[in-house]
């Protein structure tokens, strides 16, 4: 066996903020990996000290990408430090907000993100490079130019109740701030008719029902329509499937909570499916340049280490379920909601990723127009207003990528700590005091480097396959 060689990988670009991967390769292969993040941004020290309701205003600055996950997040914290529960046509509200902004991002991911890697040289004379070349070249491909168009349509939506996007101060503690009307429910419902036939007409070639009804490997890898197609296509002959594999520990807070439960279910998947007891998360420092002992997020200080000392490598935390490396993120939230397809993937890698994102764009399809067509405009759209008091709460919510968490503490009527751990901090996080790789960190191991390659294809797709956003990661 020879011995290793080293190779930088970074800055990437489709990729929200800053991310450096350290490989070691042997014989043509990753053999360790540890994944930098090597921006620190501190929103958690600028809000010690502050009025709660200011959370509102600053943390969805976190992010310009998920900016309403952050809104959502702080407003469930801070309602449940202050013992309020929204009403349930604003929490209606909230979600399909919520949804709109997330099935943005999975259409944006796929068609400007992650497809036009598939439109490099070093794919040429593959029998569906001419084809991923017109659909998925950067600037000219015409899924890209679909998707735009498609994208800004459907955002409308959050320019009529959310009143702005990015960093809207819509979604409150006790619901949202406007009400809408009977017409407001009609254009809504127009707008989700259209982002349908966008869907049904370039990204799946089929009713939104058909791939959503899809059980099992066999079903996904015949689907010959569309640009999905065109993906398990390509998929099938690069064996996306067996490149970076996870390992099957899956996590979600359950995406749209509502009255009656969540849209996607709230859970964890090893091996089955089990309750999700937020009590047993904790945020390992031993590899991150921040101080202080491995902590649940309530009991968590954000402390960076100024000496950077030598055994750490990143400055995001590393999140753990029970001591257990955890992967989030749409085919997390598949997985856990039940259906057979997505647990068919379970364990898989890149492929299942991607399909998993895929079948939650049709499934929040049918999910948006349900929340669309319970509107009640007769009905209350917001309780209040906050009464402040000393308390603590979470707020656990589903953003695009994967688990978000916000825990506040309130004493004298200012916030006493803040602590936030995003999806990508999940998946990207670096190993923990026992040694063992984070989610990406482990699936990147085995992926293949040809010689000369100095940002490898391999690893790009696994990365991608993630969807990262390291602002966030670092919050």
């Amino acid at each position: 066996m020879s011995e290793p060689t080293r190779l930088v990988v970074g800055p990437f670009n489709r990729v929200e903020g800053d991310l450096e991967i350290r490989l070691e390769i042997r014989d043509g292969h990753v053999a360790a990996a540890r994944v930098n993040s090597p921006l620190y941004r501190g929103f958690e020290r600028m809000l010690p000290g502050k009025d709660p309701r200011d959370a509102l205003t600053i943390v969805p600055r976190i992010c310009g990408i998920c900016s309403i996950s952050q809104s959502a997040a702080a407003a469930r914290a801070l309602a449940a430090a202050c013992g309020m529960a929204p009403e349930p046509q604003g929490e209606r509200i909230a979600a399909l907000i919520h949804a709109i902004e997330n099935v943005s991002d999975h259409l944006t991911h796929f068609n400007l993100f992650f497809m036009p890697d598939f439109t490099r040289a070093a794919y040429a004379g593959r029998a569906w490079h001419g084809r991923a070349v017109a659909r998925f070249a950067a600037m000219a491909g015409g899924a890209q130019r679909a998707t735009v168009e498609a994208r800004a349509a459907l955002m409308h939506v959050l320019g009529l109740m959310a009143g702005k996007w990015p960093h809207t101060l819509a979604i409150q503690p006790g619901g949202v701030t406007r009400a809408p009307t009977a017409r407001d429910r009609v254009r809504i419902m127009a707008s989700l008719a259209a982002f349908r036939r966008h869907l049904e007409t370039e990204v799946f070639g089929a009713p939104v029902e058909a791939f959503a009804a899809l059980a099992d490997l066999s079903a996904l890898m015949a689907w010959d329509r569309g640009d999905a197609g065109l993906f398990l296509e390509i998929a099938a002959d690069l064996d996306l499937l067996a490149l970076g594999c996870g390992q099957g520990r899956y996590l979600s807070f359950g995406a749209y909570p509502l009255e009656g439960g969540h849209a996607f279910a709230q859970g964890v998947w090893e091996g089955g499916p089990q309750p999700l007891e937020s009590a047993r998360i904790t945020e390992d420092l031993s590899h991150s340049w921040m101080l202080g002992a491995a902590a649940h997020p309530s009991e968590g200080v954000t402390e960076p280490d100024e000496d950077m000392r030598e055994s750490a490598y990143s400055w995001c935390k590393a999140p753990r379920y029970a001591g257990r490396v955890m992967e989030t993120g749409a085919l997390a939230r598949q997985v856990i909601d039940g259906h057979p397809l997505a647990r068919a993937l379970a364990g898989g890698g890149v492929l299942a990723r991607v399909a998993g994102r895929l079948l939650e764009l049709a499934r929040s399809q049918i999910v948006m127009e349900e929340l669309a067509a319970g509107i009640r405009p007769e009905a209350r759209f917001m309780s209040g207003p906050v009464t402040l008091r000393d308390g603590a709460g979470e707020g656990l919510v589903e953003a695009a990528r994967g688990a978000l968490g916000h825990w506040l503490r309130i004493e004298g009527g200012r916030i006493a700590a803040y602590q936030i751990v995003a999806p990508t901090t999940w998946n990207f996080s670096p190993r923990d005091a026992a040694g063992v790789p984070g989610a990406l960190e482990a699936a990147l191991e085995g992926a293949a480097v040809a010689p000369g390659e100095t940002t490898p294809l391999s690893v790009q797709h696994i990365v991608r396959s993630f969807d990262p956003c390291m602002v966030c990661t670092v919050h």
